[in-house]
């Protein structure tokens, strides 16, 4: 492995699946504000839409996703900047 290519300020961090809650700790440099407790320690959170947890190739299922709303939040953002 190269020396100093790779980022030293590793932590522990808490991953959170919104779509099903389900809550995972690793290692990570992500850049975090909230943070959440877990097993009584507190960790710094990151919150994703979908993880192995809840991703239709590995539970075998597969979702409804609200795009309905993602496209109406779109349109409602830019629709002043199209004009």
């Amino acid at each position: 492995m190269k020396k100093g290519i790779h980022p030293e300020n590793y932590r522990l961090v808490a991953f959170k699946d919104m779509s099903n809650e389900d809550v995972f700790i690793t290692k990570s440099t992500v850049e975090t504000k909230e943070t959440i407790e877990v097993d009584g320690v507190e960790y710094p959170v990151f919150k994703m839409e979908i993880s192995r947890t809840s991703h239709p190739f590995y539970t075998g299922k597969s979702k409804l996703i609200d795009t309905a709303g993602r496209i109406d939040k779109f349109n409602s953002k830019y629709a002043k900047k199209a004009k």
